[in-house]
């Protein structure tokens, strides 16, 4: 295919970028190693949760008619038969006039039907000593209702009901749900690999001299830090030099991976070299998008031996550039691979503090800070100069306001749109 040489709209980069995608194949994974991923399958629970009935507080194990009229005044005494702790089973029944001690969580034994709290008898009244956990009797201070503390067999789980469906995404909170039926390893949608490589004679490694002229490679960095927050695992090819023979080996060492990012090589000034290896190797579906930062963006496909297909994201060499564009086109590519449809990040409507100008015709995406104001609305400050070599922009920012084509600038006062790229930092 050609490449397109009119800049196109952010709406048609994605959805041709996201053309190319789909969900990748399942894997075994265990649990903790699973956290953040998409469950690939239905499951389902093979017993009830809680298996038996059990205490919610700790107490005594009464039967509630024994408990009728029992107030601070007239207390009714119960007969101590046992003690029972979480864990273990009391298979002798609780008779008129009776009552167990029993921990919270332990099996509500047969008889009883209402837990009375320590707090509702005499116990508190004696201190919790040896003493008091031998006694032979106790008083029960409150009348108790049947069913009172007590958790009932499968009221969280009912053996053969889905637990958890597929297409959800396991937090903390799933993996504490599949531990509690009992399971080790679970099946989910696999993490995409994303090769990242960076190119130009005038990158250097973190770690290495910085010699005259020469800048280090953040965008290789930034960039892999970002896939592995959307839940790729990365992985640095690291740089190419602007030589034909050069470039083509490092992508070449990328063609395994799900996803292949480089970054600079593709404003018109530079894009030559890039140019002839990706015709050379696969195709350019376009290289410019209609925003501010990120206009010179190629996508296209590299063809991997055997003839599979690896999309290839070309970001700007610019930081903030490279990060922004990653945003937007990335992350969405990351999330379908995963089989994660909620791409998309929440948005407010913000008051502007600042001027912002839109000189040429492009969505701009401003770096600003976004912070709710003493009267509930939310209002964006712009981090400071919006050059797209600045990064230390994108590190101050939580959110990114956006201008679009038709409008060539925001006034203070006027009411913006924000894709918030941190809530934590939006108080």
């Amino acid at each position: 295919m050609l490449p397109v040489t009119s800049m196109i709209p952010v709406e048609e980069a994605r959805e041709r970028i996201l053309a190319y995608f789909g969900r990748l194949e399942p894997e075994r994974k265990p649990l903790l190693d699973a956290l953040g991923q998409v469950l690939a399958e239905d499951v389902v629970a093979p017993f009830d949760i809680p298996p038996l009935d059990n205490t919610a507080m700790d107490g005594y194990a009464v039967r509630a008619a024994d408990t009728a009229g029992a107030s601070e005044a007239a207390p009714v005494q119960l007969r101590v038969i046992a003690d029972l702790a979480a864990g273990y089973v009391l298979e002798t029944p609780v008779g008129p006039g009776e009552a167990v001690r029993i921990m919270t969580g332990a099996p509500v034994p047969p008889g009883a039907d209402a837990i009375v709290p320590f707090e509702e008898t005499d116990e508190a009244l004696r201190g919790i000593n040896e003493a008091a956990r031998k006694a032979g009797s106790v008083r029960v201070l409150k009348a108790a209702n049947p069913g009172a503390n007590i958790r009932r067999r499968g009221e969280d789980v009912q053996a053969g009901s889905t637990v958890i469906p597929a297409g959800r995404v396991l937090r903390p909170s799933e993996i504490g749900v599949l531990a509690s039926i009992g399971l080790t390893h679970v099946t989910v949608i696999r993490r995409p690999v994303v090769a990242i490589l960076s190119t130009g004679d005038e990158i250097t490694p973190p770690g290495e001299p910085l010699l005259p002229g020469r800048i280090y490679d953040a965008n290789a960095y930034s960039v892999a830090a970002l896939v592995r927050k959307y839940g790729g695992i990365p992985r640095i090819l690291g740089i190419a030099r602007d030589t034909v023979e050069d470039l083509t080996a490092k992508i070449r060492e990328g063609l395994d991976a799900d996803m292949l990012v480089t970054s600079a090589g593709v404003s018109r000034g530079d894009f030559d070299v890039v140019k002839d290896v990706l015709a050379r190797e696969g195709n350019i579906d376009f290289w410019t998008v209609r925003m501010r930062p990120g206009k010179p963006l190629a996508f296209g496909a590299f063809t991997a031996p055997g003839g599979r297909k690896v999309p290839h994201l070309g970001l700007p060499g610019n930081p903030v550039s490279s990060m922004v564009s990653f945003e937007l086109f990335g992350r969405p590519a990351i999330f379908t691979m995963l089989g994660r449809s909620d791409w998309e990040r929440p948005t407010v409507r913000a008051i502007s503090r600042d001027y912002v100008r839109n000189p040429d015709g492009r969505r701009f995406y401003a770096r600003c800070i976004v912070t709710r104001g003493d009267d509930g609305r939310w209002y964006a400050d712009l981090t400071g100069p919006q050059g797209s070599g600045m990064l230390t922009s994108m590190s101050a920012a939580n959110a990114l306001a956006v201008i679009p084509e038709d409008v060539p600038a925001a006034n203070p006062g006027d009411e913006i749109e924000c894709i918030m790229l941190d809530w934590e930092h939006a108080p």
